[in-house]
């Protein structure tokens, strides 16, 4: 019933509406339900994880579910008290900037319905790592759920420089370590929405980045947000790149910028803004996948994130060699039991990978 009452009622409904408005409603909505019980209460009975004492670790950390809200939905950290009753078991915040930075000029973001797709151009609006911190650091936390923090360089001219946008990213990771918020942390060096394009989505530029982000007395663990257009020998030697460094793993990866993997050219804007999301990255992200972990085995973490629309997409995502899997356009398309449906499928189907503990 709840599918059908998403698909034919609310999503018309809220696919007939500017796409950033719905999203703003919704935060502020989700974020006002997370304050009190009885709210959380309400959603939990309808979307509530499943399972009662699984816990999947991964890199030390006890995830409820391996479904995780990708960075880019919940980018000011509001929505952290809701998400776990809606079966997530992780959020990465942000990505969060070492300034307050207003995204690009919209629309932000436009639908391609018949591709279950969106255009992203949100050039990284946040309101900046200090801020972030302090209503992380302020709201009641969840017992269970999994905070990451998704690191990029503000979008804006100061940091479109080698050496600034290189700090940029190391006051974000420092202010975030000496506070001591977010369960781990990810680099992402591949937003296409900014000020200087994807400066570290090059080997040498990747190299220069990370030398100085191996200084930042981490100690959580750190992903990196991977790019999914370059060519295969390029990717691979990001690879070997982050192999040299404190880098337990990888997100793979970040939006499609190739806009001729569209099938319906009449959904496409007249001219490039942004970078796909949902169906259009499903097939390139799972084929990294697959690489990254024939190529370096179990040298990497992995998270899948990318197309996850249905229970197969995310299976897919974990046979290729995925740990956990993150989503947002799944969400928006098929609605809010998505979770749920993945997460019961992977406790049935694969119930070796979690294993039961009341203790932790």
């Amino acid at each position: 019933m709840k599918r059908f009452l998403y698909r034919k009622l609310l999503r018309p409904l809220l696919f007939s509406m500017d796409p950033e408005k719905v999203h703003d409603v919704f935060v502020s909505f989700g974020e006002t339900l997370g304050r009190f019980g009885p709210g959380r209460f309400i959603i939990r009975i309808v979307y509530g994880n499943p399972i009662k004492k699984g816990w999947i670790e991964v890199d030390g950390i006890n995830y409820r579910s391996p479904v995780g809200l990708a960075a880019g939905f919940d980018y000011n950290g509001r929505l952290t008290a809701i998400l776990p009753s809606i079966s997530f078991g992780s959020v990465e915040v942000g990505s969060v900037t070492a300034r307050p930075c207003g995204g690009n000029d919209p629309p932000r973001l436009r639908r391609m319905v018949k591709s279950k797709s969106l255009i992203v151009y949100k050039g990284l609006k946040n309101e900046g790592v200090d801020v972030i911190i302090n209503r992380l650091k302020s709201r009641k936390r969840i017992p269970g759920f999994v905070i990451g923090v998704s690191i990029a360089k503000t979008n804006d001219e100061l940091s479109a420089g080698l050496e600034e946008g290189i700090e940029d990213y190391c006051y974000s990771l420092r202010r975030l370590v000496e506070e001591d918020v977010g369960d781990f942390y990810t680099i992402n060096i591949s937003c296409p929405n900014v000020h200087g394009g994807e400066d570290f989505a090059e080997s040498a530029r990747l190299q220069s980045l990370f030398e100085a982000i191996d200084k930042v007395p981490y100690e959580k663990p750190l992903y990196v947000k991977m790019p999914i257009n370059l060519p295969e020998f390029e990717y691979l030697k990001l690879l070997a790149v982050l192999d040299r460094f404190r880098v337990n793993g990888l997100v793979i990866g970040n939006l499609n910028k190739n806009y001729e993997d569209a099938p319906l050219p009449e959904e496409l804007p007249d001219r490039y803004r942004g970078g796909l999301s949902g169906s259009l990255c499903r097939e390139r992200s799972t084929d990294l996948i697959r690489l990254s972990r024939e190529k370096w085995g179990g040298r990497f973490t992995i998270i899948g994130c990318g197309g996850v629309l249905s229970v197969k997409d995310a299976e897919e995502k974990l046979k290729a060699g995925a740990d956990l899997i993150q989503m947002i356009t799944g969400m928006i398309f098929e609605g809010p039991h998505l979770m749920q449906d993945i997460t019961k499928a992977i406790y049935k189907n694969n119930h070796h990978q979690i294993t039961a503990s009341d203790s932790k």
